[in-house]
């Protein structure tokens, strides 16, 4: 994984609508995970009929817990880099960072209630 100091900037990292980002800054993806306690990076695909399906309920996540979670979209085949530091095998797959480091990672479509209890069991 990325912790043993691997630092890259990630391209068309797209974080749901609260995010601010600022063009004359580029941030490295480390920078990025160690400004909030909780993030959830969700690595998916333009192409990837379960990402597709995944988005709404990362929005409707992003509704009911952006306060608790940043939710960062990484396009794999925009970012080969990232996918290959995180050893990004298949999409979608979201792995949950508390301070930076990785607490929990899954492959596939999961439902709402499912991810929002993952997160809460890492709250705190």
């Amino acid at each position: 994984m990325a912790e043993d100091g691997i630092s890259f900037n990630v391209k068309s990292v797209n974080a749901l609508p609260d995010m601010h980002v600022e063009k004359e800054k580029v941030m490295s993806f480390q920078e990025i995970l160690n400004q909030h306690e909780l993030v959830l990076v969700d690595f998916h695909a333009v192409w990837c009929g379960p990402c597709k399906m995944l988005a709404p309920v990362l929005q409707e996540l992003h509704r009911e817990m952006g306060h608790t979670v940043k939710i960062l979209k990484v396009d794999v085949d925009k970012n080969p880099q990232a996918s290959e530091a995180f050893r990004i095998t298949g999409v979608p797959t979201m792995i949950l960072f508390k301070h930076g480091q990785p607490v929990w990672r899954q492959s596939g479509y999961m439902t709402l209630p499912a991810i929002k209890s993952v997160i809460l069991d890492h709250q705190n």
